[in-house]
């Protein structure tokens, strides 16, 4: 059995308003009993525990929370907000009718249980776990949103069965100009285009270069979040496509390993100074770790594969070509969509994608197509 950790992000049932100023005040109590931790020598740090804080009204659960993530944060000089957060003993989930709730102590001796909205399906799947005790719980965090709302963000740990044994893999190429293209072995893909992507990255850089002319740098900061925000809906989207995509054929999903491309591959100044293909701006990892944890609750297999070539080699033989733009160009003429290839390449890997028997067709191949780096391969 394989082990799956989520984090539902809850908000809160009509919470009054005596109860969020109560938030309010306990947590920028708790921040400040953090940053009274922080002038403490670390050793001396490591040996409090709640009874050393017996005139502070927040509960025990809460303080020593509180130490373990004074006492964890070794670079931070002063914490400007830390939310309140207790381990898995300081909280307990119940349910009366359709209503879930959530039970914690938060000041010392007095229980409270308050209402939680259930916006997904899903969510309330994982609640009757964790009151079945089928799930394991984690942490709680109190957490308060810029607009104001009160969430609730509860670790849960769970057992979900192992992935299928496959014999066919879809093969998951990812880039810029197509954030995502998946294709089943000898057969069509699936193309995820990323104009929308280079448009949106295009308009907010517009913006932030005006405002950072009349030095508004809370606008700023605050559209770098909502830029941020729209990637992570479009990744989530896309992973959750990719899984269902696999799930439908039965197969499991491959990834090309691109750890380390940031540092290893080429951008000229032009490049890099236009947001929409700026290669660090790229949220293609991400986009790696919402395919792998939604394939685990499906029972769908994810691996990686070593990157170099997957780009530039025939799905057919493995002999290098030449590729231009949107377009993969065989040694014998052949042509077919270049992302494709690679997705081709990713699916079917069984090993180094071009044999060392067939250097002297490479040798007699237009030479400038292996000198110009591709997504994917590595520096010549």
């Amino acid at each position: 059995m394989a082990i799956l950790t989520l984090t539902l992000k809850l908000p809160f049932y009509r919470l009054n308003k005596c109860k969020a100023q109560e938030f309010d005040r306990l947590t920028e109590l708790n921040t400040g009993i953090a940053n009274q931790l922080l002038e403490i020598p670390k050793t001396d740090r490591r040996k409090l525990t709640s009874k050393d804080f017996n005139h502070i009204e927040i509960g025990s659960n809460w303080i020593n929370q509180t130490i373990r993530n004074a006492c964890a944060s070794t670079k931070v000089k002063k914490f400007k907000c830390l939310p309140l957060e207790a381990n898995n003993q300081g909280w307990c989930v119940e349910k009366h009718g359709d209503t879930y709730s959530v039970g914690f102590s938060m000041i010392r001796g007095v229980k409270k249980r308050i209402p939680l909205v259930i916006h997904q399906s899903n969510h309330a799947d994982i609640l009757d776990k964790i009151i079945a005790k089928e799930a394991k719980k984690g942490s709680l965090k109190l957490w308060k949103s810029k607009k104001g709302i009160w969430y609730v963000l509860l670790s849960v740990s769970m057992d979900v069965p192992d992935a299928e044994q496959v014999t066919n893999w879809i093969g998951v190429d990812r880039g810029q100009n197509r954030i995502a293209v998946a294709s089943l072995p000898k057969s069509f893909g699936k193309f995820w285009d990323g104009r929308q992507i280079k448009h949106l990255r295009r308009r907010y850089q517009r913006i932030r270069k005006a405002l950072q002319k009349t030095k508004k740098r809370k606008v700023i900061k605050r559209l770098e979040f909502k830029e941020r925000r729209i990637m992570t809906y479009i990744n989530h989207c896309i992973s959750k496509q990719l899984v269902q995509f696999a799930k439908n054929y039965g197969m499991g999903l491959r990834f090309e390993d691109l750890c380390g491309i940031r540092q290893s591959s080429k951008q000229s100044k032009k490049v890099k100074s236009d947001a929409g293909n700026n290669r660090d701006s790229w949220a293609y990892y991400q986009l790696e770790q919402f395919t792998r944890y939604k394939a685990i609750r499906v029972g769908v297999p994810v691996e990686s594969i070593p990157a170099p070539y997957t780009s530039k080699s025939d799905h057919r033989n493995g002999v290098i070509g030449k590729r231009n733009r949107h377009w993969f160009k065989g040694f014998d003429g052949y042509h077919c969509d270049a992302d494709w290839n690679a997705s081709q390449n990713i699916g079917q890997w069984v090993g180094f994608s071009c044999p060392l028997d067939l250097q002297k067709v490479v040798s007699v191949m237009d030479a400038d197509g292996l000198q110009d780096g591709v997504n994917g391969s590595p520096l010549n």
